[in-house]
């Protein structure tokens, strides 16, 4: 195995490795929230399960991304050690993001669960709100796409 593949295969499992970990991360604290949100009003579950869920969307987008690359990678054959280090680079920029806006994104449907558990209608502007960290994986993941794409 050449050098450039060992830095390809680093860059694929650092795109689907970092947004996995950074959505459980994520989940994880709209779930916390939700399960101390049920003993004050549990019949928003189904509230708090979508805002739950949604940092999940990052692991999706590094899932994704490892499919656009490793079908690239399989497509090019021999690869030269520029693309191999082009690949690491997607895969770090789209492991990054993804990891950070995951976990930021968790907070922010968290605060939203507390908001509705104390009684606000909050949900739709928790939704619009939690979109803004997703933003940055969604640009993340378009950059690893078109870095892809230039191969």
């Amino acid at each position: 195995m050449t050098i450039a593949f060992i830095l390809a295969y680093i860059g694929v499992g650092l795109m689907i490795g970092l947004p996995g970990i950074g959505s459980s991360i994520g989940v994880s604290i709209g779930g916390k929230t939700s399960i101390g949100a049920l003993k004050k009003k549990p019949d928003a579950f189904g509230n708090y399960l979508i805002l739950s869920a949604l940092p999940g969307s990052q692991g999706l987008y590094g899932f994704i991304g490892f499919f656009v690359m490793n079908g690239r990678i399989a497509e090019l054959g021999d690869l030269t050690v520029a693309q191999g280090a082009a690949i690491l680079a997607a895969g770090i920029g789209l492991g990054l993001a993804g990891l950070y806006s995951a976990i930021k994104q968790g907070e922010v449907v968290a605060h939203g669960i507390e908001g509705i558990a104390s009684g606000h209608d909050v949900f739709g502007r928790t939704i619009v709100l939690a979109v803004f960290p997703e933003l940055y994986a969604i640009i993340a993941f378009a950059a690893a796409f078109l870095i892809s794409a230039g191969l």
